[in-house]
């Protein structure tokens, strides 16, 4: 596959980085504002996401920057620890990612189950709007979605009109450029959240609200990491960090591959890129980083072909923050919590769930989804594992058993894997056949574990001591005999039908 010239990259890259830029700029504002992190964590999150991770990453049209699905982590991570101690956990949740991507582990991440991630994201999703929802009304969110829930009717009781009018003007765009005709191309092609931001900032200039503005420090200034005092609570965080951040980038690499025809994403590489994103960001008091989707698309829709795209919309991030912040800082908080609201709705996708229940998914998405929202992300997202995987052992179980009483022989035929998770029901059919009598036993089955086939063998050798005889065949392929003989199978057959 032919890699486009330099010429080519400046010729289609630098477009595409302005577009990307601009939708990076209110996305990274919003997601720090929500995050209860120093609005400017943000901006140095993106700016290293795009000079960083660009130069670095092994997804070439992904671009990096802080993600919607941190902001419940890293909100509890502030409350709990405190900003400068979370800059470490970035930092060295970086170094954890690094690991990763030297261990060569990127594809066994992808393992999880899309329903896990998706439910994941729908809790976030709510947890952002209902928090946010808060901001437009002109009050400050509680520390948990279900508290931003029973707090909002005293919140309707005392609502900040230029607030609420700068957030719903900022959602009344964003949802209005959804149903845009498509042959309004020119007006499409400029990004939502950029339209948003600016339109209700203007609104609230020229009509002098005195809605809460974004305060900016007045200058760059670093934010040192300090040293944790609960070293196990810590090392939680590390991981809860290295692994949503490795998970979310390695999924949204996979997207963004089926979204062109370039260079296939390396996602190991891209591991390596992501974790030295995180290190740097959280060294220089930046966000938590990950691959973005929405990002990454509007780079690929906008003609990006190669990783200078990210890393240009980076060096614009950096100039625009520090010679235009007085730009920033007419931004009303509400316009950001509009754009914030948008973008938790969105993360509940129907399309997503209609999916799931295709394949009779849904109740790990809904599970997933309630413990995000009534516990916590860990809580939630292992509880969705958890389903996942008993739904994985239920499937193991479902092998086909059937005992039949055939002219004074009894016949026992298996189909399907028989597993330790078959073995309940294995032990349960083959107990209704008398003491004694003669039984045939016919083996259909692809795969027969050790639990399995010490069922079954006990039973033989039980059922024979009482003076009955067991005849075992096998139809499909030898899994009893050979485990019989001390040299069981390790694997089914290879596709041809050749044996493994």
């Amino acid at each position: 596959m032919r890699k486009p010239s330099f010429a080519e990259c400046l010729r289609q890259d630098l477009p595409a980085s302005l577009v990307v830029f601009l939708v990076a700029v209110p996305l990274s504002l919003g997601i720090a504002l929500a995050s209860g992190a120093p609005i400017v964590a943000g901006l140095i999150g993106a700016v290293i996401g795009g000079i960083v991770v660009g130069l670095l990453a092994g997804s070439p049209l992904q671009v990096s920057g802080p993600a919607a699905g941190f902001t419940v982590v890293v909100f509890s991570q502030v409350q709990q620890f405190g900003w400068p101690v979370v800059c470490a956990i970035t930092a060295v949740a970086g170094l954890v990612q690094i690991a990763f991507g030297f261990a060569k582990i990127a594809r066994g991440t992808l393992a999880i189950s899309p329903a896990v991630v998706h439910g994941m994201l729908a809790g976030i999703g709510v947890t952002i709007a209902t928090a946010q929802v808060h901001v437009i009304l002109g009050g400050k969110p509680r520390s948990s979605p279900l508290e931003n829930l029973a707090a909002l009717p005293e919140q309707l009781g005392k609502i900040d009109l230029s607030s609420v009018v700068v957030g719903l003007v900022a959602l009344a765009i964003l949802i209005l450029w959804k149903v845009l005709p498509k042959s309004w191309k020119a007006l499409r092609a400029v990004p939502a959240p950029l339209v948003a931001v600016v339109v209700s900032t203007l609104v609230a200039l020229v009509f002098q609200l005195p809605a809460e503005r974004v305060d900016l420090p007045e200058t760059l200034r670093w934010s040192a990491p300090a040293v944790p005092s609960d070293w196990g609570a810590f090392t939680i965080a590390v991981l809860t960090i290295a692994v949503i951040a490795s998970v979310e980038s390695l999924l949204s690499a996979v997207a963004v591959d089926r979204l062109h025809s370039g260079v296939r994403s390396n996602l190991d590489r891209e591991l390596l890129a992501q974790g030295a994103g995180n290190l740097v960001s959280g060294v220089l008091g930046g966000l938590p980083l990950t691959g973005v989707i929405v990002r990454s698309s509007a780079n690929v829709q906008s003609g990006g072909v190669s990783r200078w795209s990210a890393v240009f919309h980076g060096v614009w991030i950096l100039l625009f923050s520090l010679f235009l912040s007085q730009w920033i800082e007419a931004i009303p908080k509400a316009a950001l919590a509009g754009l914030l609201v948008f973008v938790g709705v969105n993360l509940v996708n129907p399309h997503h769930i209609a999916e799931l229940k295709t394949h009779r998914e849904a109740p790990v998405y809904f599970a997933t989804l309630a413990g995000v929202v009534g516990l916590n992300l860990l809580a939630g997202v292992g509880i969705g594992i958890g389903l996942a995987v008993l739904g994985t052992l239920r499937r193991l179980a479902q092998s086909q058993i059937v005992v039949e009483n055939r002219e004074e022989r009894w016949h026992v035929r298996c189909q399907g894997t028989l597993t330790f998770a078959s073995v309940p029901a294995l032990s349960a059919h083959l107990a209704r056949i008398p003491a004694g009598v003669p039984v045939d036993i016919d083996l259909a089955v692809d795969f027969l574990d050790h639990a399995a086939f010490e069922a079954l063998h006990g039973w033989r050798r039980n059922h024979e001591k009482t003076g009955g005889t067991v005849d075992i065949d096998e139809t499909h392929e030898d899994w009893y005999a050979l485990a019989e003989t001390g040299s069981p199978r390790a694997r089914r057959s290879l596709p041809t039908g050749g044996k493994a």
